[in-house]
This record gives structure tokens, C-alpha cells and sequence, in this order.
């Protein structure tokens, strides 16, 4: 994460920060990048299939 959203940018305040992490957790994280573990689909494809 801090290589993919983090390094190189520059925040005004703490609150930037937070929604910065959180679009980058909910929106990429657990709905695009996919995980080898999981035979390369993303975490929401997984539960949805799997629950």
C-alpha cells in the first residue's frame, strides 16, 4: 500500500490521509486486485462465489 498509494504524495491533513487508505482498501483492495491465494480473484469476487 504505501508503494501503490502512498509514497510520492502529499497530504494537507490527517483526515486526507484516512479517506486516501480507505478508497484504496474498499474500492481496490478488496474489489480489483487480485490474490494468488485465492486463485487470482479478487477478495469480493471470493465471498461472493464462496458465501
Amino acid at each position: 500500500m504505501k508503494v501503490e498509494i502512498i509514497y510520492g504524495e502529499k497530504f494537507n491533513s490527517l483526515q486526507e490521509i484516512k479517506s486516501c487508505i480507505f478508497e484504496y482498501t474498499e474500492v481496490f483492495h478488496n474489489r480489483v486486485r487480485q490474490h494468488s491465494t485465492l486463485g487470482y480473484v479478487s477478495l469480493y469476487e471470493y465471498e461472493a462465489i464462496y458465501a
